[in-house]
């Protein structure tokens, strides 16, 4: 399927968006962008499937600690449309911040991110999250 310049650029955007609110434990910000029904496959959730977003309220509700600078990279993104209501936005996010000692460390994961055009607005229903081998 053909893929108009303007919703590759949307669903980039959108993809910088939910990085950011992330980054940023933006609750409000990730829940817009989301699904009520979000599914996903990621580290934390040791091998399940998680649906819904208890799962991942909990790490936006914990008590905040010392702040770290965190800059997340999305490295070769690819935008695949599969129809017009849903797509694909893959990459590999390269997140910077410091350990512990105060060093800078960037750390790289595996990214797929699945988008479908709900009620006329892209919203995000899975995604799958890997670290590298």
């Amino acid at each position: 399927m053909n893929l108009p310049a303007a919703v590759e650029t949307e669903l980039l955007d959108l993809s910088h968006q939910l990085l950011a609110a992330v980054a940023d434990g933006d609750w409000k910000a990730y829940h817009r962008l989301v699904a009520e029904d979000l599914t996903c496959f990621e580290p934390e959730a040791r091998g399940q499937l998680v649906e819904g977003l208890p799962f991942h309220e909990f790490y936006f509700t914990l008590p905040a600690g010392a702040a770290k600078p965190v800059t997340n990279t999305m490295a070769s993104p690819r935008v695949r449309l599969l129809s017009d209501t849903v797509a694909l936005v893959i990459y590999v996010r390269l997140t910077q911040t410091l350990d512990d000692a105060g060093r800078p460390v960037t750390k790289p994961c595996e990214e797929t991110r699945i988008w479908q055009k709900i009620e006329g607005r892209w919203r995000h229903v899975h995604f799958h999250r890997s670290l590298p081998a």
